[in-house]
């Protein structure tokens, strides 16, 4: 009990110590002088190809309200580890927590516009590496042990071949996300800070992580209390909804006051390695996409069981009898455990054929893929599949306007998707489909090429004029009423639609020779004509239209290429003569 005592008193002055740390270090890099650098001047914002965006890990998407506290039943958790927050979800070790409010001093001095609050940033470490709580955080920012993402050489994650020589991700072939905050080297290159104003800015450290991801978030002049800013911000970071979801729940939980200040942990048990180790390219520093998950009690090893002292095998213990009236009555049997059902290893695409669709409608088909096990046979039924559309430049989606479903394996191991709608913008893109659960990182996803064909153009199928008064003119003058007509396609207005435009003689059949006409290029009267195209409102207006010495009816004849028609007449009255009253006899 002594000893217990001891250790206790020493964990609180080590405690003390790292925030004593903690706080001399944030005073000195929140007051020392930013220096100067393109975010000054404006970011530019991260295009859709920048590769942070794309899928480089396994992030941890557990909502604020799924996750388990340990100790909420009033006794303590004996599993929990020294990586492991008191509370389970709201505590954030406290060099995390200075770093991410360095973050947002800093940000309010150099993107003042930007209004990034330190929750949000929080979120992002929360979500990607759980505050770097299971590495061994340190008070100076730096872990001991590495954060790594897996090798991104394609299958469940994009393909980026190595852009920083293996500088901070140890892979001179293929990069890998990089720190607290998870950065790929080259976007890190072109958007990393130094928080902590020691001159160096490095992606391992977690105030300058920090910065980074503030300065990221902030790029291309947005104003993060913009919703549709702070949704294209996080989409910057991953292209998942599912990720916009959780990044923002713990941004919310935490402005909420949510969120207690813990001492920062030391190494997880489970993560092994040393200070300075390399993580495992599969599994890298104890999670499936170096993400940094605190361990849970589903992925602690087993323990050893401890050998007898005889150095025997221990003797089963007897079967226990079933009791009397029940099936199986005093046999002394039990009925045998049926064999645990063979876990996925992989999964296949069930179905060929081209994923196409015209926007508006629904796809041609529906995705579906079958679950199977090492030997090829079904898998367990009930594996939970997901089915997630990827792309910002595609409007396609499930149904309710969801871009990610899951759905549960068949007898047959089979997972079909809802049906797949195509939105209303054309262009490529993929639905992936993935193996949920703690060994589903290790399964290669179904990807499906999709195509949304932009709609075909409506067709007019009628004309009309706008206004109902008689078109009358005299001879040698012109019509002063303006003639408007509109393209309709089953009563909604078509643009662009081309109409032709022909003066009749008064059977409606024969072409004038004389009458109405519109002057040509060279001045002289043109009884055929092409209109402009109908503007987005489906209406384009007649040029003037002028008057010989011809009176008389005549019909405006007005076609689409489609065959829609419109007659208008037009009359051309000559001025009545007045007549001389006789004179009366002298």
């Amino acid at each position: 009990m002594k000893i217990l005592r001891t250790r206790a008193a020493s964990i609180s002055r080590q405690g003390l110590c790292a925030a004593l740390l903690v706080a001399g270090l944030t005073t000195a890099a929140v007051g020392a002088s930013p220096p100067h650098h393109a975010g000054q001047g404006g970011d530019p914002s991260p295009g859709t190809d920048n590769p942070q965006s794309r899928p480089h890990g396994t992030p941890n998407l557990a909502l604020p309200d799924l996750v388990p506290r340990p100790g909420a039943s009033g006794k303590p958790d004996p599993n929990a580890g020294p990586g492991d927050a008191p509370d389970g979800a709201t505590g954030i070790p406290a060099t995390a927590l200075a770093a991410y409010k360095n973050a947002e001093k800093l940000a309010q001095q150099r993107y003042p516009s930007c209004h990034i609050p330190w929750q949000l940033i929080a979120g992002i470490g929360k979500v990607e590496s759980e505050h770097a709580a299971a590495y061994g955080l340190r008070s100076d920012g730096y872990t001991q042990k590495p954060i790594l993402g897996p090798r991104l050489t394609g299958g469940q994650f994009a393909v980026i071949k190595d852009t920083d020589g293996g500088r901070w991700d140890g892979d001179k072939e293929y990069d890998r996300a990089v720190g607290p905050t998870q950065f790929i080297p080259s976007t890190w290159e072109g958007y990393g800070e130094d928080g902590n104003g020691d001159g160096v800015k490095d992606p391992n450290n977690i105030f300058d992580a920090a910065a980074g991801t503030a300065r990221y978030l902030c790029a291309g002049g947005k104003d993060l209390n913009n919703p549709g800013d702070l949704d294209r911000a996080i989409l910057s970071y991953n292209q998942s909804r599912e990720y916009v979801n959780a990044v923002l729940a713990w941004m919310r939980t935490y402005k909420s006051g949510n969120v207690s200040a813990v001492p920062d942990p030391a190494p997880s048990r489970t993560g092994g390695g040393s200070s300075g180790s390399t993580p495992s390219p599969s599994r890298p520093s104890g999670s499936t996409g170096g993400q940094g998950t605190k361990p849970t009690e589903n992925t602690r090893p087993n323990k050893p069981s401890t050998p007898s002292n005889s150095g025997k095998p221990s003797t089963p213990p007897a079967p226990k009898p079933s009791e009397p009236g029940k099936p199986g009555g005093d046999t002394g049997t039990t009925k045998p455990t049926p064999p645990a059902p063979a876990p996925v290893t992989r999964l296949d695409r069930v179905g060929e054929g081209t994923l196409e669709a015209t926007a508006g409608e629904a796809f041609n088909q529906r995705l579906q893929v079958r679950a199977l096990d090492r030997d090829g046979k079904p898998a367990a039924d009930g594996t939970v599949v997901r089915f997630e559309v990827i792309g910002l430049q595609t409007a396609a989606h499930f149904p309710e306007a969801e871009r990610i479903v899951t759905v549960r394996t068949d007898k047959e191991g089979k997972a079909t998707a809802p049906e797949l709608l195509a939105g209303d913008k054309p262009g490529p893109f993929t639905v992936r489909a993935t193996v949920e659960g703690k060994d589903g990182g290790r399964i290669d996803p179904v990807d499906y090429a999709a195509t949304v064909k932009a709609a075909p153009a409506p067709r007019a199928d009628t004309l009309k004029r706008e206004g109902t008064d008689a078109l009358k003119a005299a001879p040698k003058s012109s019509f002063t009423q303006k003639v408007q007509i509109r393209s309709l396609a089953k009563d909604k207005p078509v643009s662009d639609t081309a109409i032709t435009a022909t003066i009749l003689a008064a059977d409606g059949k024969t072409p004038a020779k004389a009458g109405p006409y519109v002057k040509g290029a060279d001045g002289k009267p043109v009884r055929t004509f092409g209109l402009p195209k109908t503007d987005k409102d489906g209406l384009v207006t007649l040029p003037e239209l002028f008057t010989d010495e011809q009176a008389g009816t005549f019909i405006l004849q007005l076609t689409t290429t489609d065959g829609a028609k419109l007659t208008v007449e037009l009359t051309v009255t000559a001025p009545t003569t007045p007549t001389t009253p006789p004179q009366p006899a002298t």
